[in-house]
Order: C-alpha cells, then sequence, then structure tokens
C-alpha cells in the first residue's frame, strides 16, 4: 500500500468517525473511565463489505471487588477517627479526667490472702468422702454461730445442716440420730452410705445429708476444748492457709480456787481472747509465735469462749468453747 492510498484511508475512517458521532451510529461504542474521560478502549477496523466497525470493551469490575472511592471513603474515615481519638482520648467510666497509670507496680500496696483461710482444715475432717469447700464453709460458719449455745448436739447438726436440704427436715432429723450414735472414728461405717462414690454431687441426696451431718458433727467435736478435774488438760491443732494453729488448755485448781490456761503457738501475728461471763483475758502478737491468756476465779460447768483472730486473715476470729467440768 503506497503513501497515497494510506492517507486515503486514513481520511475515511476520520469521516466514518465524524460522521457516526453525528448520526449515533448504533456500530460505536463510547467508554467512559473513573474518571469521567471518553475515550475509545480498542479499535479495530474490519473489512465487511467495504464498511468498518469500531469496537469498545467497556471495563468491567470482578465480583466482590471493592470500588477504588468506596476504599478512599475507608481510609479517610480511619484517619479521621484515629485523629479524634488522639486529641480526645476515650476515659474510664470511674475517671473525670486523663490520668497516667505506671506500666507495673514494684510492691502491692495490700497484701493479698487467701478468702477463707480456715478452709485448710476440711483435710483433717475424718469423712468417707471430700466435702465441697463452700459446703465447708457453710457448715462452719453454722457452727461458729451457735458452739456457745446450750441446745443439745443434736439440735446443732440439724441446725447446721437444714438450710443445705430445707425441704425434707424428717430425714435429716433422722440421720441427725444415727449419726449420734455413730463414732466418728468409724464414719465409713455408716450404713446410710453404702458404695460411695468419689465426689460428692455424685451421691444421693440422703447421703449428702449424712456426711454434712457428719461433718458438722466434727467441726463441733473440734471447736469444743472440754476440761475437767480428772482430765485437767486438752489439746487441739486446726490447720490454716497460713500454718497450723496449736492449742493447749489447762484447767488447775488450788483448795477453792480455779484457773483457766490457754497456751497458743500460732503461724503469724495475731490477736488471743479468753472470755467468761464476768471477765476476760486479751493477749497480742506482732509476729508468729506463742501467746498464752489465763482466767482466774473459773466456775465449773460455765462456758467460756477462745478467739483467735489471725491478723493476716481479713476474716473474722475462730470461735472454740471451753466447758470446764468438776
Amino acid at each position: 500500500m503506497n503513501s497515497d492510498s494510506e492517507s486515503s484511508q486514513h481520511q475515511l475512517i476520520a469521516w466514518l468517525l465524524a460522521k457516526n458521532a453525528q448520526t449515533n451510529d448504533p456500530k460505536l461504542v463510547n467508554c467512559e473511565d473513573n474518571e469521567g474521560g471518553k475515550h475509545f478502549h480498542q479499535t479495530a477496523a474490519t473489512s465487511n463489505g467495504g464498511a468498518f466497525e469500531l469496537k469498545c470493551v467497556p471495563q468491567t469490575f470482578q465480583l466482590g471487588e471493592i470500588p477504588t472511592v468506596q476504599e478512599r471513603f475507608q481510609a479517610v474515615l480511619k484517619r479521621r477517627l484515629q485523629t479524634q481519638i488522639q486529641n480526645h482520648p476515650p476515659l474510664f467510666p470511674w475517671e473525670t479526667q486523663l490520668t497516667d497509670y505506671p506500666e507495673c507496680v514494684d510492691k502491692p500496696l495490700v497484701e493479698l490472702v487467701p478468702v477463707w483461710s480456715w478452709a485448710a482444715q476440711l483435710s483433717k475432717l475424718n469423712l468417707p468422702v471430700p466435702l465441697p469447700e463452700k459446703i465447708f464453709q457453710h457448715l462452719l460458719e453454722k457452727c461458729q454461730a451457735m458452739i456457745a449455745s446450750s441446745m443439745p448436739l443434736g439440735a446443732k447438726l440439724v441446725q447446721a445442716v437444714d438450710s443445705l436440704f430445707p425441704e425434707d427436715s424428717q430425714t435429716l432429723n433422722d440421720l441427725a440420730g444415727l449419726v449420734l450414735r455413730t463414732p466418728s472414728r468409724s464414719v465409713d461405717t455408716l450404713e446410710t452410705m453404702p458404695n460411695l462414690e468419689n465426689d460428692y454431687s455424685d451421691l444421693q441426696p440422703r447421703q449428702q445429708m449424712a456426711l454434712s451431718l457428719l461433718a458438722a458433727k466434727q467441726l463441733l467435736e473440734n471447736l469444743t476444748l472440754p476440761v475437767s478435774v480428772s482430765n485437767p488438760v486438752v489439746e487441739r491443732q486446726w490447720l490454716t492457709s497460713l500454718g497450723i494453729i496449736t492449742l493447749k488448755v489447762e484447767y488447775k485448781t488450788q483448795g477453792q480456787v480455779t484457773k483457766l490456761r490457754v497456751q497458743t503457738e500460732l503461724p503469724s501475728k495475731a490477736v488471743v481472747k479468753l472470755q467468761g461471763d464476768a471477765s476476760q483475758a486479751i493477749a497480742e502478737s506482732s509476729s508468729p509465735g506463742c501467746l498464752s491468756v489465763e482466767l482466774h476465779n473459773t466456775q465449773p460447768n460455765q462456758t467460756y469462749t477462745l478467739e483467735v483472730q489471725l491478723k493476716e486473715i481479713d476474716q473474722r476470729s475462730l470461735l472454740f468453747v471451753i466447758v470446764p467440768t468438776v
């Protein structure tokens, strides 16, 4: 093809393009990019009976593709939120202004202690199945509340356990009588609890009642310190999370004068108080060790209470009862 032919061909194409633009020829397709400018994406001239066609491939998006304008909007929104948070940081509900907190504390301001340190004694109970700690705590609180009461032991057992089984009081009373006749050292022979499982929750309600009554009986026995002229010395231990509390109670008589003396060995700083109806004795220590308290002119068959408070345990004292007899 010579130069004259090529020039004529170019003029023909330009004339056709101008003519189709004026007459809106459907064979022409205009394409727009994202910026709104018009362009021809592809022009193809083919020989088809002397006619030329102009082809345009439209722009498409893949399924799930995010348009550029949406990405830009999200980026602008993110920057504005970051700037706003930096200029106006959010506050905690308890804060009224910005506060700088240290990244770490070299020494805690308050020494953390066990919530229920007396529960370590649970491992010392002679039971065929261990009690859950919550059940033990409930029983100990109940026993502490009535340890100094003059009501019979059977009534104390029922009152210690009845709130755990409020819907079967008759069965509870029957089992309490059976537990009273059962020596603490042979609780595994109790006829009401054959073939016990290894977990309290696996027991039948009647078995749970009997086990709770046995535990309450042992707690009341551990918290009671009976002394007499024929048996003037009684010792007791109570395990805590801080160590063992050791108590030694002596009941001495000299003619008409009687004296009650308590020696304690304590695992932490403590306060010990021995109290009767008309007198009391208090001893306090600032470190682990021994404390002694004593009362003179004590009366037989009168109830005396012994409170042991370990200062490193944030809870009420452990209460024992001493009943001297002739």
